[in-house]
């Protein structure tokens, strides 16, 4: 499926779905961050270190439960399950502003219900991620990927200007019943939409079971070098980019001298930045490679802390935000669209969850760690840490640089069924694999660096051992041995899981053999 104008930032808001979540999920952004802004205003009088765990306790949750959230979002519909935590979240924000009217939200209830509400957030990301593919073209990824962070960041501007008027002008309380009523908006687009597929397993039979479907998430990512690059590149990114949104309370109140308005409209740079950055977007990606953006990104953010922080005007301040606002856009947009791109439906949400937990457990870490040195080493030095930690990343653009070729996630079902005197049953196993090849000697050398990548692909799609053997009574024979935990993953492999780029890999090295290799079946006799 290809679209027409695919190059343009704001293609994606033309599919009808799309655009209708996108809407809701704004107006949810906006109602969490005025929330935000009451949380921490209500908190900073009592300190740096007590502030920042706004942040850690929203955070904090995906570090538990992002990857079993990734682990159901494959393995139920991902529509009810997004309404159901929807649902959770809007009862959580009901509460939190029952009790702010009636006087009863103390520090430590305030920080357990953003924990709650951190883990609806942890509960609903990979999902409502993995949806994102469903909604769009696949050559409008990687601008619906720069919406959905336009969306989180033009929220991050409205939502905290919001918050901060409302504050001044009616109370804290206000912030979070308005963040009750933005979860309306999302319940309704979801419980009126009817996905031809949201993620739904074939069936019950099918159905992976809970631990196994954890494992095989974990070992895709293990041996995907593609996804740990992704993920490697966030972890040296989000951690020094939590310092902006944990400190900036704290530099507009005492740096700058601004009440809660003020707060609101140095964020408001941050989300017009933002837009900017997404309609930048495709211009630049014409010009750059992901991985130079990455590399630019680190290096325009790391300049924004520092001025944002030791020149102490507001108008250097805006600019230095509306840049950072930029760089933020291009950063999440890269890897998020690097990683969706090479993702196959049945491990799809798992991946993400990988992504999640490094993404918000950054947040998080980062947040801990920055208001901790603000508290007792001062806010300079923490915005100044934070930058050096940035600029320590730029050079990954060279030892881990993110690759740009496309490679084909989709299901390649090409098995032939294989002859067996009977049908195992699904949990028969273990499965031994055996393959055996013939090939030339001056094709050894390519074979086995072909084989390298076969390798990683039998693993990430359920192999729990892999070896390569050489006869040693004929030296053009070479037997690949693998083992699978069971009859039904063994199919999986080779239906589900077996995608264009693992039958790119696994033709390379037949090309390099003289015939067609053979395949035997062995399963575990039990003594």
């Amino acid at each position: 499926m290809t679209s027409k104008n695919a190059d343009s930032a704001w293609a994606p808001l033309r599919q009808p779905v799309f655009r209708a979540l996108w809407l809701a999920q704004f107006a949810s952004n906006v109602g969490s961050w005025m929330q935000t802004v009451g949380a921490q205003w209500l908190l900073i009088a009592h300190g740096a270190a007590l502030l920042s765990l706004v942040q850690v306790a929203a955070g904090l949750p995906v570090l538990v439960l992002a990857l079993p959230a990734g682990v159901l979002a494959d393995l139920v519909d991902r529509r009810r399950l997004l309404l159901a935590v929807q649902g959770g979240m809007a009862l959580l924000a009901v509460v939190l502003t029952v009790l702010a009217f009636a006087g009863h939200l103390g520090p430590w209830t305030l920080l357990g219900l953003t924990f709650l509400l951190g883990c609806g957030t942890a509960l609903n990301g990979p999902a409502w991620q993995a949806l994102q593919p469903t909604l769009v073209p696949r050559d409008q990824l990687r601008p619906a990927s720069a919406l959905g962070a336009v969306n989180q960041n033009v929220a991050r501007a409205i939502g905290p200007a919001l918050g901060g008027l409302l504050v001044a002008a009616a109370g804290v309380g206000w912030t979070f019943a308005l963040n009750a009523v933005s979860f309306g908006g999302i319940l309704v687009v979801l419980a009126r939409w009817r996905p031809a597929d949201s993620g739904t397993p074939r069936s019950v039979a099918d159905r992976e079971q809970t631990l196994a479907a954890l494992r095989a998430g974990t070992r895709y990512v293990r041996h995907s070098p593609r996804v740990r690059r992704i993920l490697l590149r966030s972890a040296l990114f989000i951690p020094g980019a939590a310092a902006l949104w944990t400190l900036l309370p704290l530099t507009a109140h005492q740096t700058l001298g601004m009440g809660s308005a003020g707060y609101g409209l140095l964020l408001g740079a941050v989300g017009i930045g933002a837009v900017a950055g997404a309609w930048m977007l495709p211009k630049m990606a014409a010009h750059l490679t992901g991985n130079r953006t990455l590399a630019l990104s680190a290096l325009m953010f790391a300049a924004a802390l520092i001025a944002v922080d030791y020149v102490a005007v507001t108008a250097v301040a805006w600019l230095a935000l509306l840049t950072a606002g930029i760089a933020w856009i291009w950063t999440l947009s890269t890897l998020n669209a690097a990683l969706q791109l090479g993702l196959p439906e049945w491990v799809r949400a798992r991946a993400v969850a990988f992504y999640l937990l490094v993404f918000q457990g950054g947040m998080a870490i980062g947040a801990l760690i920055w208001g901790q040195i603000a508290q007792w080493a001062g806010l300079s030095t923490a915005l100044a840490a934070a930058a050096a930690l940035l600029l320590a990343g730029v050079p990954a653009s060279r030892w881990l640089p993110l690759r740009d070729h496309a490679v084909d996630p989709t299901a390649s079902d090409t098995w032939p069924e294989p002859r067996l005197l009977a049908e195992p049953a699904p949990q028969d196993g273990p499965v031994l694999v055996i393959v055996d090849y013939l090939v030339p000697e001056p094709n050894v050398a390519e074979f086995a660096r072909a084989m390298a990548h076969v390798e990683r692909s039998r693993r990430r799609t359920g192999a729990t051992s892999w070896n390569l053997y050489r006869d040693a009574a004929q030296a053009d024979r070479f037997l690949e041995a693998f083992t699978v935990r069971s009859w039904a993953e063994h199919v999986a492999q080779h239906h589900e899981r077996y995608t264009g780029i693992d039958r790119e890999f696994e033709t390379r090295a037949k090309l390099l053999t003289v015939k067609e290799p053979t395949v035997t079946h062995a399963f575990m006799q039990r003594l």
